[in-house]
């Protein structure tokens, strides 16, 4: 109990310095769109919550899309309300697409339609990003070779075997692509991906 109090002050304090700092200062998105692509079951929480949280706040329209429309589950159980299949998908109606981690994004490694998307939003020069194990989709459908990138570090020779310049950080920007490690690099994943859209 004890120890639990400490951790839950100790990021009190952490949060209060994070959030007086300028890089918590509010871009304005009003106007941007941004596709959040989740598995239909353990998709990671943080990982979604985050930057989701963080791109409504700044103003943008989020759209939340998955395998199966109307609802998916998070690794702690939480239900998320799925506005389109992602099959319904197209880059063009977005300025920015995002793929979320968690166990379940595995379902979208050899998924053909999730490819395309990733293809098509780099082939039209839009935001792509992805965190945790979800960086595989993208090294999978081809958009990752010869750009720095990062993912969940068990699968970091994934990404190598695809082409990808593989970094060891929590969060990896190259041009218009954007990945992250995981739960723990979700905040930061998030202010970029809204700093990247300003």
């Amino acid at each position: 109990m004890r120890l639990w109090m400490v951790i839950t002050i100790m990021t009190g304090a952490l949060w209060a310095v994070t959030i007086s700092g300028k890089e918590d200062a509010m871009p304005d998105l009003k106007g941007k769109k941004v596709l959040i692509v989740i598995a239909a079951t353990d998709f990671r929480d943080e990982e979604y919550f985050e930057p989701c949280n963080r791109l409504r706040q700044c103003g943008a329209a989020v759209t939340v899309a998955s395998s199966v429309k109307g609802q998916a589950v998070s690794v702690f159980g939480k239900t998320v309300a799925t506005d389109l299949k992602i099959a319904e998908c197209k880059a063009e109606d977005y300025d920015a697409i995002v793929f979320i981690g968690g166990p379940g994004a595995a379902e979208f490694f050899t998924n053909a339609t999730a490819q395309a998307l990733a293809r098509a939003a780099m082939e039209q020069g839009k935001v792509l990003a992805a965190i945790c194990i979800a960086p595989v989709t993208l090294a999978n459908a081809g958009v990752l070779t010869g750009k720095k990138a990062t993912v969940f570090p068990s699968l970091q020779s994934q990404l190598a075997a695809r082409g990808a310049l593989v970094v060891s950080q929590d969060v990896a920007q190259d041009g218009k692509l954007l990945t992250a490690s995981g739960p723990k690099a979700a905040r930061e994943f998030a202010l970029a991906l809204a700093k990247m859209l300003e």
